[in-house]
């Protein structure tokens, strides 16, 4: 889990620097904007982490399978008493659904997200061993284990180059100008690997959730603040400038 503080300061460095650097008026080319964005990404956040807490790849399953819809901070609160109680697939697969409803009531769609756990948790011990799965078509056979959520396990746990399209990707990516025309999540993740590079995968993910969840938020996005201005589409558009 990680305190993600560093936006804070970088704010304060982007000021000095914005008017100047948007007084470019060339029209932006996606590979530069490309560029620019993750550039500044890996010089201004070159750790970026999940906010989820987690010890293992179970762990991180469960406590992603419990984000859908529902905040970090909220999973956070409810995953210990969680953890403590079903730490491995073994003793959640035994667990009754009404059991881990009780530990999860407070989360969204929490019928729904019992029900995914332990058939989930059942799938891991009676088909894999116990064992989490580490390939893409193993991961989303499991109840409630989408693409997201296996390309989350994938780029987190074995740091595979693939990229997790959730709802803050999704839109930051869109609003930026990296996935110009992309109407799904998996249309937006294909775009996204073409154009990042393999190593920086796992981190950019993380890059864009964290950015939409601090700065490029969905009703009020902190522009004066955002260390990425000059390439983004969105801002551009707004102020009239182009970078």
């Amino acid at each position: 889990m990680i305190l993600f503080t560093n936006w804070r300061y970088a704010g304060k460095k982007t000021k000095k620097t914005l008017l100047s650097s948007l007084k470019i008026r060339s029209k932006v080319k996606v590979s530069d904007r490309y560029n620019g964005v993750l550039g500044w990404f890996a010089e201004s956040m070159p750790v970026a982490e999940t906010e989820l807490s987690y010890r293992d790849p179970f762990q991180l399953i469960v406590a992603v399978i419990l984000s859908a819809q529902c905040t970090d901070k909220r999973v956070n609160m409810i995953t210990p008493a969680l953890f403590e109680r079903f730490p491995d697939a073994q003793s959640m697969a035994s667990a009754t659904q009404e059991e881990i409803f009780d530990l999860i009531r407070s989360c969204s769609y929490p019928n729904n997200k019992a029900k995914h756990l332990r058939g989930m948790a059942e799938m891991i011990v009676t088909r894999f061993g116990g064992v989490v799965p580490s390939e893409r078509d193993e991961l989303t056979q499991l109840p409630g284990v989408g693409r997201k959520t296996a390309n989350v396990i994938l780029s987190v746990v074995w740091n595979n180059p693939v990229i997790a399209v959730d709802t803050h990707v999704f839109r930051v990516a869109s609003r930026i100008g990296l996935t110009p025309g992309a109407r799904t999540p998996l249309q937006a993740e294909l775009r996204l690997t073409r154009h990042i590079p393999e190593e920086q995968r796992p981190l950019a993910h993380h890059w864009l959730l964290l950015h939409g969840r601090y700065i490029c938020t969905a009703r009020k996005p902190a522009c004066s603040r955002c260390g990425i201005a000059r390439w983004c589409a969105y801002y551009q558009k707004e102020t009239g400038l182009k970078a």
